[in-house]
């Protein structure tokens, strides 16, 4: 342990081991320790006795759910993107060879009480019955917009410029409802809440690009893609890839505390009376609770059900995102299915998740829109955590946290984040123009 390292990574969870990574790629020397004796962090992946020991204590699960191996429950729950930046991280760092995908089945959206397929372009909005007919000709011409926008082809722009236009004033000039506009906005786009309407419409636009792209990619129905046996794969398939480049990982380390010079700085970590020291310590909010504030709460509901979620059209997997302003709340909530058809639960049975950032304290009264839009469940489980960002000034002290995981049940806000440290780390941009097609062998096999 007395070596000196360039980065100190603490806790396993994704954040950190995508960071662990794409640092070793880069020819950083890395030492990566987490306190737990498994992988994952607050990202873990838990069989069937696992989640029952977390959530019930003692008690054992029912025989009728079949084998607790066959089962693994994401604690954090996310799909992919299947062009969106973290498929592009991964490969970037060559880590999908360790790893299987599959496309998810379905993209769906709340509206008025059901749930609907999201419509991603011009001929699927011609045929949703979220619209009526002259509205579907208004969001036809509005994905045709947005299917044609090139930002290095001024033609396309029609006279706007997306970085001075807002998203409410580009939507204004095709005339579309406010029904319209909130699946765009929070189930194509994916903005958490409304206050995206007045910013640039840029980020808007390239999100909704995304969606359409990554949806014809595997010609399934949802842009989406998640590894065979759930997210719990991938800590360790970073894992290997950081050793291949020479780093080395510890787990079960008790303590890891980062150890500090006279100025503050960072300069090594210790664990059972040995110091490691380093230039730069990575880790996750709990290593270093006197470094972060909390910004509020996520609420979930932990779901085993034997059948899909009902108007999915049977979806194996699937998404579901409740706009906040069918429900009359200040952010979305969002509704996470998969099956044993992704090898996350026995045959048969179906692992649904409803998460939203809590806005009271009674999580069983405030998930029951999403829970009641899940027919009966064989068990459930009530959860809240935490939320913490960093409050340190990383210049000052070499220390970099990672946000915690937010409500939603795609990776876009995370990777950014990771993303954000990697330049604070580094002080370079990650090049990311890859070969998409890599990972589309990958999720046919």
């Amino acid at each position: 342990m007395d070596e000196e390292y360039d980065v100190i990574v603490l806790g396993t969870g994704l954040k950190e081991c995508i960071l662990s990574g794409l640092l070793s790629v880069d020819g950083l020397k890395v030492l990566h320790m987490d306190r737990n004796d498994y992988y994952g962090g607050e990202s873990t992946s838990l069989n069937l006795t696992q989640l029952w020991k977390r959530f019930r204590g003692d008690d054992k699960p029912p025989e009728e759910l079949g084998s607790s191996r066959e089962y693994n429950v994401d604690m954090i729950p996310k799909f992919m993107m299947a062009n969106g930046i973290f498929v592009r991280v991964l490969i970037h760092t060559d880590v999908t060879k360790y790893l299987n995908f599959k496309a998810v089945d379905g993209s769906f959206v709340y509206n008025k009480g059901k749930i609907y397929k999201v419509p991603a372009s011009d001929v699927e909005a011609l045929k949703s019955p979220l619209m009526g007919l002259f509205e579907k000709r208004r969001a036809r011409k509005f994905f045709i917009y947005v299917q044609d926008y090139d930002e290095n082809d001024p033609k396309s722009h029609e006279g706007l410029d997306l970085n001075q236009v807002t998203a409410r004033q580009l939507i204004s000039k095709y005339g579309l409802e406010d029904d319209t506009i909130d699946f765009i906005g929070h189930a194509l786009a994916l903005h958490l809440h409304d206050g995206y309407l007045d910013e640039p419409a840029k980020d808007f636009v390239e999100r909704i690009k995304l969606y359409a792209e990554s949806l014809a990619r595997f010609q399934g129905g949802s842009p989406y893609i998640y590894p065979l046996y759930g997210l719990g794969e991938l800590p360790q398939a970073f894992a290997r890839l950081s050793a291949v480049y020479g780093g080395t990982y510890m787990l079960n380390k008790p303590e890891c505390k980062v150890e500090f010079d006279g100025d503050g700085r960072a300069i090594g970590v210790t664990s059972e009376g040995e110091t490691a020291k380093c230039k730069k310590v990575v880790c996750d909010p709990s290593y270093l609770p006197d470094k972060v504030r909390n910004i509020g709460k996520v609420a979930r509901a932990i779901c085993i059900m034997s059948h899909p979620i009902p108007d999915t059209n049977d979806s194996h997997s699937a998404q579901v995102i409740l706009p906040q302003k069918q429900l009359g709340r200040k952010s979305d909530m969002y509704l996470f299915c998969c099956s044993y058809s992704h090898n996350v639960a026995a045959k048969g049975k179906y692992i649904a998740f409803v998460t939203t950032e809590a806005e009271t304290d009674q999580p069983e009264v405030e998930l029951k829109p999403g829970i009641d839009l899940l027919g009966p469940v064989d068990e459930i489980f009530y959860d809240t955590y935490d939320r913490f960002v960093p409050s340190n000034d990383h210049e000052v002290d070499g220390c970099f946290i990672s946000g915690s995981y937010d409500a939603t049940t795609h990776f876009e806000t995370s990777v950014k984040d990771v993303l954000e440290m990697y330049s604070k780390i580094t002080g370079k941009t990650l090049d990311l123009s890859v070969d998409l097609s890599a990972a589309s062998a990958a999720a046919e096999e």
